[in-house]
């Protein structure tokens, strides 16, 4: 059984996340928890003079928000009632990074499903700040889901590679359970400043043609070319659906979402990117 969290601040995005979350682990035991986190600074002393006089002031901060988790698990049992799944809510009072590090432990989440950007999120923003903070910060593996994405079955799956990154199989389980619930082709790019190849490398290749041997794998590498225009690229030409990847250090991830013009380049057309870590 997989335990997943789906935060959610109800914008179109978080929706679209959780919808996606809800197709991708069809015919699967799933318990998902769906979270939403409220801050402090949310509420005015208006919010609180409109509760009943015997209502704690905590109590009514969360009530609307309680009653809207539930109407979405209502609605969600009533899409999907002949799947194994199983819905509880949270709703947390607390700093963003802080709540989902406390459901993951609390509740032993094995992945995290969410949008790309929350409700005040621009296009034009590759990743929000939330978004971008537990990829930074929380080590659970986690699968982010452009605004506006369409599920499609993960038929096709790109494993990018940083130049400074080596293949380990530790935290890959994730990636293998899509790859074989799917029957998906792996795409394996490296992605490299220079033509130069190291015995790390061949290493490397050596080591991955083994482990995938029983897969449809291909091995491709991209030279000199920035990592957010050359996965975009790579994506849009190899008609890949998902995007797989290893975080270790904020080098891959900064190249990846830097804020430059190459990282906005087709923004539309990206696909949900699959985080793992070591």
């Amino acid at each position: 059984m997989k335990n997943i969290l789906l935060p959610t601040d109800f914008s179109e995005n978080a929706k679209n996340a959780i919808y996606y979350a809800m197709e991708l682990f069809k015919n699967e035991l799933c318990t998902f928890y769906i979270l939403n986190v409220q801050k402090a600074s949310n509420y005015t002393t208006d919010d609180l003079m409109v509760a009943p006089a015997n209502t704690s002031v905590h109590q009514s901060v969360i009530s609307d928000v309680k009653n809207k988790l539930n109407l979405m698990i209502e609605q969600l049992k009533e899409q999907y009632p002949h799947e194994n799944y199983t819905f509880h809510t949270i709703t947390d009072y607390d700093i963003f990074i802080d709540a989902i590090k406390q459901a993951i432990k609390s509740k032993e989440i094995d992945i995290i499903v969410m949008g790309t950007n929350g409700a005040t999120g621009a296009s034009e923003v590759v990743f929000g700040s939330n978004t971008l903070n537990v990829i930074r910060k929380i080590d659970c593996p986690l699968i982010a889901i452009p605004q506006g994405y369409t599920f499609k079955k993960p038929k096709t799956i790109l494993y990018a590679i940083d130049e400074s990154d080596h293949f380990k199989t530790e935290g890959i389980e994730p990636l293998m359970d899509m790859i074989l619930k799917y029957k998906s082709s792996i795409r394996i790019l490296k992605i490299k400043e220079d033509e130069t190849v190291t015995v790390a490398d061949f290493d490397d290749k050596k080591h991955m043609k083994e482990y995938f041997k029983d897969l449809n794998h291909t091995f491709h590498s991209i030279i000199n070319v920035p990592t957010a225009l050359a996965i975009t690229s790579f994506v849009q030409i190899m008609n890949v659906d998902m995007t797989a990847m290893f975080i270790q250090k904020e080098t891959f991830l900064e190249r990846f979402f830097k804020g430059s013009e190459t990282s906005k380049i087709s923004y539309g057309t990206r696909v949900p990117l699959m985080v793992m870590h070591h």
